[in-house]
């Protein structure tokens, strides 16, 4: 799988402070790979409808049963009404046996830096 597009749900007021979120997710068998890829198309059309978020993307590796994500939000509530609703919490619940590792960094930025940068991400992951 390709790394998705950065998607801009919601334009940001320019002058913002936005609220970065990275995540990588390594899961312990190419099985519970495949069950993160089947997740992802439900996952990313909630994305781009979620109240306060600024854009997103996701790179995969799922040979390397290695997935990261990178977001950009309004705010930390704006992430977390995100991450607890929808698509996104059962699914994420339901990969939690599959995980083997998950690493997450959170930091902020000027909405005139968005799109994020993959390098920065991983700089910080």
């Amino acid at each position: 799988m390709p790394t998705l597009p950065w998607t801009v749900p919601n334009t940001p007021p320019q002058d913002a402070d936005v609220h970065v979120f990275a995540s990588r997710f390594e899961t312990r068998t190419l099985w519970g790979a495949l069950r993160f890829l089947a997740g992802t198309p439900g996952v990313w059309r909630q994305v781009s409808r979620a109240p306060g978020a600024y854009g997103a993307t996701l790179k995969a590796a799922p040979f390397k049963r290695t997935f990261w994500t990178l977001s950009a939000w309004e705010s930390p509530a704006a992430l977390k009404a995100f991450a607890r609703s929808g698509t996104h919490a059962p699914t994420a619940r339901g990969l939690g046996t599959q995980m083997r590792d998950a690493k997450f960094a959170t930091w902020t930025v000027r909405a005139d830096e968005l799109p994020l940068s993959w390098p920065e991400a991983l700089r910080r992951l």
